[in-house]
């Protein structure tokens, strides 16, 4: 039974399930508990729980968290991770497949995790084989966040389908994505972020019949208003979010600065 704590703030908007922490590590630790009480709930009906992963900053409080809780079905776990930079090397440090492994499969033992290649000589191949790999999963959790432009993995206001055909994509990404990263401290200026990435478009995230977000920090309390309050278009993807049936924000109070 979960005690009641009272400096946790909880409403809902439309179908969206907000939490109001007061501060990040707690939003991350709890939105942490809460991935790891779903992975408790699958793992006794599934065999393989199929995940979906995102980095950035967004991420590190609740990934640290959640890679402490104790006996957690870890093994039975098969990872995926949501976009990555083309033609950025993973030994970088901004690179995605070196973020999850310091901050996820390297500090647990995973049934097998996913991880995308943006190196891969042929892109098309590459994504129709993870995708394939993906369906094969078939993820019931994502653990997720949302950019300063609303963006959802690396869904851009200019590149965002709420009904796009692929499941997987090369996308070009906007000013406002790439000063993220450095404002975030991944790149030194704006010139150095590669200009372009794969990601796993909007329908694929929506389909996961479960997703847990993470939004701490202020620079995320324009979007987050944005996500709650503006009308459902690609302007803001995040808005999309209010379609899902089942989805839970984790703010902190600096991310939930602007709201009424």
């Amino acid at each position: 039974m979960k005690t009641p704590n009272r400096n946790v703030k909880r409403f809902e908007s439309g179908k969206i399930k907000i939490e109001i922490h007061p501060d990040k590590k707690a939003a991350g630790t709890a939105a942490a508990r809460a991935a790891a009480e779903e992975l408790r709930r699958l793992v006794q009906f599934r065999n393989g729980i199929g995940v979906i992963f995102a980095t950035g900053a967004s991420q590190l409080d609740m990934l640290k968290a959640l890679t402490l809780i104790p006996d957690l079905p870890w093994e039975r776990v098969q990872g995926f991770h949501m976009d990555e930079y083309i033609g950025l090397s993973e030994n970088h440090p901004a690179s995605f497949r070196r973020y999850m492994r310091e901050h996820l499969t390297g500090r647990v033992s995973m049934r097998e995790f996913f991880e995308i290649d943006g190196n891969a000589e042929n892109v098309e191949s590459f994504c129709q084989e993870y995708i394939r790999s993906l369906n094969s999963a078939d993820p019931q959790l994502c653990l997720l966040g949302i950019g300063e432009n609303g963006h959802l993995a690396f869904n851009d206001p200019s590149e965002a389908k709420f009904d796009d055909p692929e499941a997987m994509k090369v996308v070009t990404l906007d000013d406002v994505c790439r000063q993220q990263q450095v404002a975030e401290g991944w790149f030194k200026t704006r010139q150095d972020v590669p200009e372009q990435a794969l990601t796993l478009t909007i329908p694929t995230l929506f389909r996961i019949p479960k997703l847990i977000c993470s939004v701490p920090g202020s620079r995320k309390a324009t979007v987050v208003r944005r996500t709650l309050e503006e009308p459902i278009t690609t302007n803001c993807p995040s808005t999309f979010l209010r379609n899902h049936p089942d989805v839970t924000i984790y703010l902190d109070v600096d991310s939930a600065a602007d709201l009424k």
